[in-house]
């Protein structure tokens, strides 16, 4: 409510005369340096290198101008709507406290008893229509309040969200896609979307070779950056990848399954810092892949088993340190191996065990804890496995289910309530 709005109209301004500025630069590289390849007076292998690599300059100070006025034209976007937002809020306040409110700096609204007159308190107070009354006419401005805010939060995200995607290098122009002047795959954005009603999240694509073919290649490449930003690259070659999952039930008893092939090349790695913490992760694999698992739940009670299969090659390290996760880990393996693993839960505290047969020479390590975001699940535990030629691994872990844990108390709290109430009716008969 306190922040001054102006200063995005400013900073969208700077935005334009930094376009103004690139275009300049643009002309006098185009006139100076670019124009020497122009002409018939250079010929050869180094001069075809040079148009390239010039051309591809030029196109960078071109693309720079783009993303410097996409920024513009977006903070001028946020401008309009944070201060329309803004208005609406300021004015569901002022009606809250018209209808006898008062709302804090927070947000907390509350019914206002210094209007009131001494006779007018005692009667609210002694009165429980009156109260009930108040406390719902509370509830609803406190929701009016709510809504209004979460709005302006909601569209404070999405701003961010597309100034981050604006000056992210979409590569359209890359390695021989569209115009084909491209040569950096983390350079300006040429087309950096301005407009903030159409301007989406940023989220790292594949460039991919055959998308819709059996055999698929592909690779991407983020960063690096900064303010939280991680430095990332994928490549792949999948040959084959199907999965299968169903579900049902017999009596009181949930029944799930999934069954899962791959079979392919894969490199990946990021490095950075981010809001999660410090992440530094690298693997590669080649081979095949199979895992078939079944899940089976009662109540709060739940079992699961768990076989998988591979041949082929893989090695990896890893390296994360968060709030929601500490894991440290390497390995490297060439062979074949099978996995056996199963488990159980209860009140959404479980405990699980890993077996594996190695044929081929590896050794692997890993420990840590973490926080399943999607799930919240918690689970910490670790392996160890060792193969001269021949040999496997053993590993252990423990889970813990918050939302699981709770309702089991909750039912536990009912049960022992519904005890105590059958007793009592018990003794008065």
């Amino acid at each position: 409510m306190s922040t001054n709005l102006g200063v995005l109209t400013t900073a969208a301004a700077k935005w334009d005369a930094m376009a103004g500025e690139f275009k300049k630069v643009e002309t006098r590289y185009g006139d100076t340096v670019q124009k020497i390849v122009m002409g018939d007076n250079w010929s050869g292998v180094s001069a075809g290198v040079a148009r390239t690599k010039f051309t591809a300059t030029r196109y960078e100070y071109a693309a720079a101008q783009n993303q410097a006025k996409a920024v513009a034209s977006l903070l001028r976007g946020a401008h309009e709507q944070l201060t329309d937002l803004k208005k609406k809020l300021e004015s569901a306040r002022d009606d809250a406290i018209a209808a006898g409110m008062t709302v804090s700096e927070q947000g907390h609204v509350a019914f206002d008893y210094s209007k009131l007159t001494a006779a007018e308190r005692s009667a609210y107070h002694h009165d429980p229509d009156g109260q009930e009354a108040i406390r719902t006419a509370v509830g609803k401005w406190q929701k009016h309040i709510d809504d209004r805010v979460k709005v302006v939060s909601e569209a404070d995200t999405h701003i961010k969200d597309a100034l981050e995607a604006a000056v992210v290098d979409s590569n359209r122009d890359a390695l021989g896609q569209g115009t084909g002047a491209d040569e950096t795959l983390t350079g300006f954005n040429n087309y950096a979307e301005g407009d903030l009603a159409k301007a989406k999240k940023h989220e790292p694509a594949d460039i991919r070779t055959q998308p819709n073919g059996l055999f698929d290649t592909g690779w991407s490449v983020t960063g690096p950056g900064k303010y939280g930003k991680e430095a990332a690259f994928k490549a792949y070659a999948d040959l084959f990848h199907a999965t299968a999952q169903g579900s049902t039930t017999k009596g009181d008893w949930a029944l799930s399954g999934i069954a899962d092939v791959y079979g392919g090349a894969r490199a990946t790695g990021n490095v950075g810092f981010t809001q999660d913490g410090l992440v530094a992760k690298a693997e590669g694999s080649v081979g095949v892949r199979a895992l078939a698992e079944g899940r089976a739940e009662n109540g709060h009670l739940g079992v699961y088993g768990r076989v998988e299969g591979f041949a082929g090659a893989e090695v990896s390290g890893t390296l994360k340190a968060g709030k929601d996760e500490v894991t440290l880990g390497a390995k490297a393996f060439a062979g074949a191996k099978v996995a056996v693993a199963g488990g159980t839960e209860y009140a959404g505290i479980g405990i699980g065990g890993t077996a594996e047969a190695w044929a081929g020479p590896g050794a692997e390590a890993w420990w840590g804890w973490k926080r399943d975001k999607e799930t919240g699940v918690w689970s910490v535990g670790g392996d160890a496995g060792l193969s001269p030629g021949k040999g496997g691994k053993l590993g252990l872990e423990f889970t813990f289910d918050p939302k699981k844990f709770t309702d089991a108390a909750g039912d536990a709290a009912d049960a022992v309530g519904d005890a105590a109430g059958d007793f009592k009716d018990w003794l008065l008969d």
